[in-house]
């Protein structure tokens, strides 16, 4: 029983005061940084900067307090104390971890904040998809930047990391060589996404055209570009490919579109009833033609036919695609209705071969004047 209550051969007072004084410090901070975020959310809840900060750092916030006056306790205590050493340093990491994760949050609180600020479910949305997606893209980079600043600050912290970092610097020779080919596809694409974010050739929800696939451009992250094809398939795209590659967009000014309905007709077919057809289906649908481009014209003719283009314009690609199948629809059943006869036919004249006259066979040793000719 003496050997229980005999207690201070297994810690020393000093070391008994520390961890009371580490105990009382992380209650008393995990209480202040419940308050502090509490306080903090109900008085930003009317501002929308200070509510989503809040809302994205709240726990780091917690977390990090109560880590901070833990390393002030074990920075004042006695350097011969048991274990301190470990204790300090074990600390130190978890404090600078903690400080990257609250960057992680507030560089995400920021990026959210300018989301939300610019929306894109509106019909005049190009300004919001260019600050959406320079804010995603820049965000992500700087997103890796603290990520990696928080890792290299946490390796320094170890003396056989600091000492392999200053030889690295002072050689900088073959080693710095092969670290910057090993790095060059994650360079290659932080170059690439910088690139995308100032120039903008692709923003979020772009109407883009990439290795013969149709599709708007979903989410732009650090490393690549996700693509929603029509039929919900994703084509997920290299960074690299969008700066050095050609693709179309179809929405890089503007949204709106101009396409094209072929028909092919017999030539027999009046042209002015059809482009007064064509005038009243574009008329009759008014959220899908913007009325700027509505035009019939003849664009080819074969010995059996002619062909018929259509050209007609849309406030965006989706309402084209619907418009020219509603035209080429409707104008088929009108000349089907009205003049069925001008439809394509293929012509024959069945007293042709009665009519014509036996002509001589050619002698097979004389060549005739186009076997002469050379080739052209």
């Amino acid at each position: 029983m003496t050997n229980l209550l005999d207690w201070h051969t297994y810690i020393s007072v000093a070391g008994l005061n520390t961890l009371l004084a580490a105990t009382v410090a992380l209650l008393i901070l995990s209480i202040a940084g419940r308050l502090l975020t509490a306080a903090l959310r109900r008085i930003g809840k009317n501002f929308l900067f200070t509510r989503e900060l809040t809302a994205h750092i709240g726990k780091p916030v917690r977390v990090l307090l109560p880590l901070l006056g833990l390393q002030a306790v074990w920075s004042s205590a006695p350097d011969d104390l048991l274990l301190i050493a470990p204790a300090r340093h074990i600390t130190s990491l978890a404090t600078i971890a903690a400080f990257t994760w609250l960057g992680l949050r507030a560089v995400k609180a920021i990026e959210q904040v300018i989301v939300v600020s610019n929306p894109v479910d509106i019909s005049d949305n190009l300004r919001a998809r260019r600050i959406q997606t320079q804010t995603r893209v820049l965000t992500r980079s700087l997103s890796f930047f603290v990520l990696l600043f928080g890792a290299s600050t946490m390796l320094m912290t170890f003396p056989a990391a600091r000492q392999f970092g200053t030889s690295l610097l002072a050689s900088a020779g073959l080693a710095g060589l092969a670290a910057g080919f090993a790095a060059k596809p994650v360079l290659g694409n932080l170059i690439a996404g910088l690139q995308i974010a100032i120039t903008q050739p692709i923003r979020l929800d772009d109407v883009v055209i990439i290795e013969n696939e149709w599709g708007r451009i979903e989410e732009i992250t650090g490393s690549y570009v996700v693509v929603r094809i029509w039929d919900d398939r994703r084509l997920v795209v290299p960074l690299q490919y969008i700066i050095e590659r050609p693709f179309q967009n179809w929405t890089r000014v503007s949204s709106g579109l101009t396409g094209s309905v072929f028909i092919w007709v017999d030539y027999s077919l009046p042209l002015e009833p059809l482009r007064e057809e064509l005038k009243r289906l574009c008329a009759g649908v008014p959220e899908l033609w913007d009325g700027r481009v509505c035009v019939l014209q003849v664009t080819d003719a074969s010995e059996r036919a002619m062909q018929l283009r259509v050209l007609v314009s849309s406030p965006d690609s989706s309402r084209n695609w619907d418009l020219r199948c509603h035209l080429r629809e409707s104008l088929i059943g009108f000349v089907s209705r009205e003049y069925p006869h001008c439809l394509p036919q293929l012509r024959a004249d069945l007293n042709e071969g009665y009519n014509r006259k036996a002509e001589p066979a050619a002698p097979r040793d004389v060549q005739s004047e186009a076997e002469r000719q050379p080739p052209v």
